[in-house]
């Protein structure tokens, strides 16, 4: 099985954190369409026949393009492409997007998922945010919706923002909840070089929140929704029993996936390529029978470093089993060495041949991953 990620690089506006590619002006959208479709064109043997079992358009925000545009994309995809009959389809949206006429024709469209970039219920942390949307868009939305028959909703959220307090933060979890959404995706804000939100730190306007503020957030966010049901299955990531996002799944278990749009990555399992992040030298390159991306061999050790990674990030954790199956008793020797300092921290647990991270060690999970990265050497 396999999947394809769209990237739509426009935004209405520039959020203040955001350090993903977009652009503002939305001009060059009908030649990045063309451009889209092109590339969808040009690597179709990228997953070899594969089945596509999800398809994800992100960005950016994929709810600016017009319904001509989707249904232009979904007719090249299923023309191109062998899709599963049940495929899971993720269009990112914008509270203030889904409305009116085109919520109607999401829901007459092969979509059917909707990834809702709510990040807050309260009106101080858009403003602080920059977010094109108010508090009470993101609750019509919501209520929209699900009126309109949406049965798979994922709400974005965001914590770690500044001058907020716990007790915020579990105001805005608690209007989440009411919602009984299907998953949840919740992110700590972090300092990107380069944004708005790094400038203003460094003018001293805004004071990020601390590391054992994020962690008591993260604490209260597991707390709140597990105790609703909710499996909080990666880091970042809860779902109601049974509803996890297969789009991103699929990138934690290793299956292959085909990045189309400025920024998008692929992977085959033995290589990882990604296109330029510039949309004019995006569209240039294939206007030009030119390929805009880069592509990487990922070694032996690359391979045992990202499944450490991936699998250290979710409730299913890092198999040790199939470490010696695919990577060899070096291998597992290095994990069992490498990991007693977390093990004697009760920062990893290990159960049933496999190493899991524990709550006390989830908000640190991608530091442990790295210090149980492998050197080229260390395989041998």
């Amino acid at each position: 099985m396999a999947g394809i990620y769209l990237h739509i690089p426009f935004c209405r506006q520039a959020c203040h954190y955001c350090d993903f590619h977009f652009a503002t002006s939305h001009r060059q959208l009908e030649p990045m369409v063309n451009a889209l479709i092109q590339e969808l064109e040009s690597r179709k043997d990228y997953l070899e026949d594969a089945p596509v079992e999800t398809i994800y358009f992100g960005g950016g925000t994929p709810s600016l393009l017009e319904p001509k545009h989707v249904d232009r994309i979904f007719e090249t995809i299923f023309r191109l492409f062998p899709v599963v009959e049940r495929p899971e389809i993720t269009l990112e949206a914008n509270p203030d997007d889904l409305k009116g006429e085109y919520l109607k024709f999401l829901t007459e469209s092969p979509v059917n998922r909707l990834s809702i970039g709510v990040q807050s219920f309260l009106e101080e942390d858009l403003k602080t945010m920059n977010r094109a949307h108010s508090a009470a868009e993101a609750h019509a939305c919501i209520d929209k919706c699900r009126d309109a028959g949406f049965d798979d909703l994922s709400i974005d959220l965001m914590y770690g923002l500044p001058d907020r307090t716990k007790a915020d933060w579990i105001e805005n979890l608690e209007k989440a909840l009411q919602y009984r959404p299907e998953h949840l995706s919740a992110y700590c804000l972090t300092v990107e070089t380069g944004t708005a939100l790094a400038h203003q730190v460094k003018k001293g306007k805004v004071t990020p929140a601390d590391d054992q503020a994020a962690k008591e957030q993260m604490a209260e966010l597991t707390r709140q929704f597990e105790a609703a049901g909710y499996e909080h299955y990666e880091i970042s990531n809860l779902a109601r029993e049974g509803r996890y996002a297969r789009h991103n799944t699929a990138y934690w278990f290793g299956k292959s996936y085909l990045g189309i749009g400025p920024s998008a990555h692929s992977f085959n399992g033995q290589s990882r390529q990604w296109n330029v992040a510039n949309n004019v030298h995006y569209l240039k390159a294939l206007n030009a029978g030119e390929s805009p991306a880069e592509k990487e061999e990922l070694t032996f050790t690359d391979r045992f470093n990202e499944r450490v990674l991936l699998s250290l990030r979710t409730i299913w954790g890092l198999d040790l089993e199939n470490i010696e199956r695919d990577f060899g008793k070096t291998a597992l020797h290095h994990l069992r060495k490498e990991s007693r300092f977390y093990l004697q921290k009760g920062h990893l647990e290990e159960r049933e041949n496999r190493f899991f991270v524990t709550s006390e060690g989830k908000s640190m999970a991608d530091r442990i991953a790295s210090d149980l990265f492998a050197l080229e050497n260390d395989l041998l």
